[in-house]
């Protein structure tokens, strides 16, 4: 679906981007363009930008259970 009819950016593509370590709605405006003439997608650019970055999961810590399959 298209979020900014002005530079033709997808959703998608604002994914894509937070998949490549976009975070912040400046980046997007540095990077992409989002919001830079009439500024009607930025909210919605914001929403899939934050959707994104909640759905991604981050494994900070890996443990292994013992054999017997009970953990202390």
């Amino acid at each position: 679906m298209i979020v900014c009819v002005c530079n033709n950016i997808s959703d998608r593509e604002i994914r894509q981007a937070v998949d490549l370590g976009l975070t912040s709605m400046a980046d997007l405006y540095k990077e992409l363009g989002v919001g830079t003439c009439c500024g009607k997608c930025v909210s919605y650019a914001r929403e899939v930008m934050h959707e994104h970055l909640e759905s991604k999961t981050v494994v900070t810590e890996l443990r292994r259970a013992p054999a017997d399959g009970i953990v202390a």
